[in-house]
């Protein structure tokens, strides 16, 4: 097993001139990128990181960013990354909840750095990345990014990790309560960054896009396997401008395109034309399942890609693929579970189901994460007992079938079933269908509550000017859903809410 630092330390040592990283305007190699850290690494030890230590990185996806988290792996410790748009409260909450001793941050979140150091008296260290006109760090103590990066030595720091250590915290939503830091030790990275890697066959030469927050799991490992093969990365603040980001893969010539089904159900909606993507070489979707007419019209629009419909969640990182060649058989399907992993489907009494069974997903690997930091509870409630002595399993909480020759279908998540007329009602069903109307952009249903019904179907959509009204839509369910699945109601929106990983936020909308 190779420690996380490893990833950049052996593409360094391979191809140090090697572009590695294309972000706000520069072009950084290998060897530049791997200098920065070792810098940074020695300031953290300086002002006493040790060894298993945690630093909170608050900050948009940059240079900065990237440098931070391969920083604090080399001093020993582990990264926290944390949305940029995270509330005070919330970040409180991490910082104090993990016993963070450092906190990477930029100029605007200086005041707030400033207040939670006096609040949280194991925070020893504050660094800020902030450009010239706007560095106030010397007048009450904060670390200054830039500064470090010209006083100390680019030595690399010895290494003082094994690969059990933790590498990486990432805070879950925490939609149910406060959020839930998952463990990730170098093996669980090593593991599924391998296992990612093989089946989407990346070489030195693939160019990858980063679109999402290197905060999200998804976004993080496309930083993590890039550096580990050797590529390159187009990292890009997020996806508020579609042509821009198409022009990017353009100039960039990037060949692999990660996704999330709200940018793809904008994407396919675009002209792309005028732009030359033919260096795509593959698409890859997670956090939400795609509806099955979205993969078709990618496909189209995208003739020369690989598209890969994938699952995962952050306590396991990736779970199944489904390889692209099956996409025409099965489009509904997110496929078999990851090289090296084996996945089952079992009831509530936790027997195991055959094909065509609803029941809950259950993940047996190396990439399974070492739990929730400091909360046993949780713990032995999602990470449990496994087939074999002493092991551990990760019960999803979603709902899956397979079908006869073990093939994977997401069915929904256990909290989003909708018991309505004392029948179960997967919301993901219902909205195929209404992706199917002509005009839908966007959809998400939930169930609200009922004196009748217990629960009742409500559907929220988002239309791109065609005339759709309620009665459309209500006549539409009718034809293609049992009367059970039919709405209730349905109510038109301007655009859906969304989590910070780009996934249309049902818990909101209840």
């Amino acid at each position: 097993m190779r420690l996380v630092r490893e990833f950049l330390e052996e593409s360094a040592r391979r191809s140090p001139d090697k572009v590695c990283l294309v972000c706000d305007g520069q072009r950084l190699t290998y060897a530049e990128v791997d200098a920065r850290a070792n810098r940074l690494a020695n300031a953290l030890r300086e002002y006493g990181f040790k060894r298993g230590d945690r630093a909170v990185i608050v900050l948009p996806n940059c240079i900065e960013a990237v440098v931070s988290i391969f920083g604090v792996l080399k001093a020993g410790g582990t990264f926290v990354p944390v949305n940029y748009s995270t509330p005070e409260h919330k970040l409180g909450y991490i910082l104090d909840n993990c016993g963070a001793h450092s906190l990477i941050v930029d100029a605007r979140h200086q005041p707030l750095a400033r207040r939670l150091r006096r609040q949280l008296p194991a925070l020893a260290t504050v660094i800020v990345v902030a450009p010239g006109p706007e560095r106030e760090a010397a007048a009450d103590g904060l670390l200054d990014f830039e500064r470090i990066q010209s006083d100390y030595p680019a030595l690399r720091p010895a290494v003082v990790n094994i690969d059990l250590d933790l590498a990486c915290l990432i805070y879950t939503s925490g939609s149910t309560g406060e959020p839930k830091g998952v463990m990730s030790d170098h093996g669980n990275i090593d593991f599924a960054t391998d296992a990612i890697i093989s089946y989407l066959e990346n070489v030195e030469d693939d160019v990858v896009i980063g679109l999402l927050p290197l905060s999200f799991d998804y976004g993080l490992y496309q930083l993590l396997m890039t550096f580990k093969f050797g590529g390159t990365l187009v990292l890009e603040r997020g996806f508020v401008y579609p042509a821009a980001v198409l022009q990017r893969i353009q100039q960039e010539r990037v060949t692999g395109l990660p996704g999330v089904p709200t940018m793809f159900a904008v994407l396919i909606r675009m002209d792309l034309s005028r732009f030359d993507l033919s260096s795509l070489r593959y698409l890859t979707n997670t956090a939400a399942a795609l509806p099955p007419g979205h993969i078709l019209e990618l496909r189209r629009k995208f003739p020369g890609a690989r598209l890969y419909s994938m699952y995962g969640l952050t306590e396991t990182k990736r779970t199944l693929y489904l390889p692209p060649e099956e996409l025409e058989r099965r489009p509904g399907s997110v496929g078999i579970a990851i090289p090296g992993t084996e996945v089952w489907i079992v009831d509530d009494e936790g027997r195991r189901l055959g094909p065509g069974r609803v029941g809950e997903l259950v993940v047996r690997g190396r990439h399974v994460m070492r739990g929730y930091w400091g909360d046993e509870a949780a713990t032995a409630e999602r990470f449990r007992p496994g087939p074999l002595p002493g092991e551990r399993v990760c019960y999803t909480g979603d709902l899956f079938r397979m079908d006869e020759e073990g093939f994977f279908y997401f069915v929904a998540r256990r909290d989003d079933i909708i018991k309505c007329r004392g029948e179960k009602v997967a919301p993901r069903e219902v909205e195929n269908v209404l992706y199917g109307l002509e005009g839908v952009r966007e959809v998400a249903v939930v169930g609200v509550p009922d004196p009748l019904l217990g629960e009742a179907v409500k559907a929220f959509l988002v239309v791109d000017g065609h005339p759709i009204s309620e009665a459309d839509v209500l006549a539409y369910c009718r034809r293609n859903l049992e009367v059970h699945m039919v709405p209730k109601y349905v109510e038109f929106r301007s655009e859906l809410p969304k989590t910070d990983s780009g996934k249309i936020s049902r818990s909101a909308l209840r």
